[in-house]
């Protein structure tokens, strides 16, 4: 028999590779003889790079960029598919985590991500893909742009690079600098949100404070994502505020479209296309996979409703277990392609006192659902 194992992690609990781990345990206690493919998954924020390279093998590369105060650090890039695609997290130097007690998305920059970019081009990839998560920055990528050898002038015709406090200072956008090394590359954004550029339900309101933004600061970021939209249109001719997934990380996912001509796509179509899912799934028996909760953001097409809808087409048994699950969405996912959901808490139990016990019961649940594959194989 073969299993394929692609779960998402279960936030703050198990890593995607750890519930791999005990996935593959017990499938080969039971099925000793079975072959066993794990695909860690990750969303775009910290560790898709390994999860990548863990799951068709690559190597990281390392490279001096600037993190989100302009100071110089190492950050790096994955290198997959024989070095024809790079795998790029922004939290690796945009990350919330490494402003520790500085935050201020008001001062914090992209740069460093774009330096990623430039050096991922300048090696001679194919393809790029940019994860977008943990950020510390709503700079809407100008930082990145900068990094690429996009130009920003304020009123005064002085060029500088934008952070969030100073958007609302841009007066022309100039792309006749962008690096050369960028053209013809395809590059791909992991999104996962369908947020707007700006507005009640943008890039500051919705994320802002949790960047340290206060309700003043929030206004003044939204203001600025706002006024860099309109110099965006005026210099590309094309809106793209009201694209979904814009607001995403500080509205880099606007900067990911508006100068680097990315698309926006879900973290697991990303994912799938790149392990060659289609191809993988052909000749399993069993596809397994979860998340911390099912809930509505899962019917959007995350992953556990990702796999189902491509596995259906080749009408594969897929299995998710999950931390939770909420009643009125568990019907969704069987209609959607899910086979059997397995949410893996055994007793009434509080998440407080649940996440010390994730391991163990995700074991036990795994356990039980190959104990009941083996008996129908016995007959």
């Amino acid at each position: 028999m073969k299993f394929v194992l692609i779960p998402d992690s279960f936030k703050g609990t198990l890593s995607s590779a750890q519930i791999c781990a005990i996935m593959e345990e017990k499938v080969k206690k039971h099925f000793p003889q079975s072959v066993t493919v794990s695909v860690p998954v990750a969303d775009g924020g910290e560790g898709s790079v390994d999860a990548f390279i863990s799951a068709v093998g690559g190597e990281k590369v390392y490279v001096t960029v600037k993190n989100p105060y302009f100071e110089d650090m190492e950050a790096y890039y994955g290198l997959i598919e024989q070095g024809q695609t790079a795998v790029i997290e922004m939290a690796a130097c945009a990350g919330l985590p490494l402003v520790e007690n500085r935050k201020n998305p008001c001062l914090t920059t992209t740069y460093g991500v774009g330096q990623l970019i430039l050096a991922a081009a300048k090696r001679g990839v194919k393809k790029i893909v940019v994860g977008l998560g943990g950020s510390s920055t709503n700079d809407g990528g100008c930082g990145a742009a900068a990094a690429a050898g996009i130009r920003f002038f304020n009123g005064n015709g002085e060029a500088f690079v934008p952070t969030g406090g100073t958007t609302i200072d841009i007066s022309r956008i100039d792309f006749s600098g962008k690096d050369k090394s960028l053209d013809g590359i395809e590059i791909v954004t992991m999104c996962d949100i369908d947020n707007p550029m700006y507005g009640p339900n943008g890039a500051s309101h919705i994320f802002g404070p949790q960047k340290g933004a206060d309700e003043a600061m929030v206004l003044q970021l939204d203001e600025g994502m706002k006024h860099l939209s309109g110099a965006i249109t005026l210099a590309t001719g094309n809106d793209v505020s009201l694209i979904p997934g814009t607001g995403a990380a500080g509205a880099m996912g606007a900067g990911m479209i508006a100068f680097f001509g990315s698309k926006l796509q879900m973290g697991i179509q990303t994912v799938l296309d790149t392990v060659k899912f289609d191809q993988m799934i052909s000749d399993a028996d069993y596809i397994l996979t979860g998340e911390g909760k099912l809930d509505s953001q899962s019917l959007r097409g995350k992953v556990v409703i990702g796999i189902a809808q491509r596995a259906g087409k080749q009408k594969k048994r897929v299995i998710s277990v999950v931390g939770g699950a909420e009643d009125a969405y568990i019907q969704e996912a069987y209609s959607m392609g899910v086979t059997a959901v397995f949410p893996i808490n055994r007793l009434p139990q509080d998440f407080s006192i649940s996440r010390y016990h994730s391991e163990e019961n995700l074991g036990y649940t795994v356990d039980n659902i190959i104990r009941l594959i083996a008996a129908g194989q016995a007959k």
